[in-house]
């Protein structure tokens, strides 16, 4: 019997739980608070937040804090609205902080 090829996944590091698949990267050079972070195009197991405006460092965004849906840890942001043409491609994207997640099936 052949192995089959699982897709290579990011899960919450504190609790296992599923969040993110390594194809729905966008990108890997975003920059939160505490060090290095990904852009996704999709996330999941997880729940979204109170949007609110936020100055960041690429200009002003509604943004709306996610956190883990089994355990409640904050783990990223979702861009709900970028108010800058030039960064129109994160709405509805995903950044999760590297530190923050965890690869699985690697």
């Amino acid at each position: 019997m052949k192995d089959s090829i699982q897709p290579r996944l990011y899960s919450c590091y504190r609790c296992r739980n599923l969040v993110s698949c390594h194809d729905d990267i966008i990108s890997k050079s975003f920059q939160a608070s505490n060090g290095r972070a990904f852009l996704f195009s999709h996330a999941m197991n997880i729940i979204v937040g109170h949007k609110e405006d936020r100055q960041m460092i690429t200009g002003l965004h509604t943004v709306a804090d996610v956190y883990c849906s089994d355990c409640g840890e904050l783990l990223g942001w979702k861009y709900e609205r970028a108010y800058e043409e030039s960064q129109k491609y994160k709405e509805g994207k995903f950044v999760l902080e590297k530190f923050k997640i965890v690869k699985e099936n690697w």
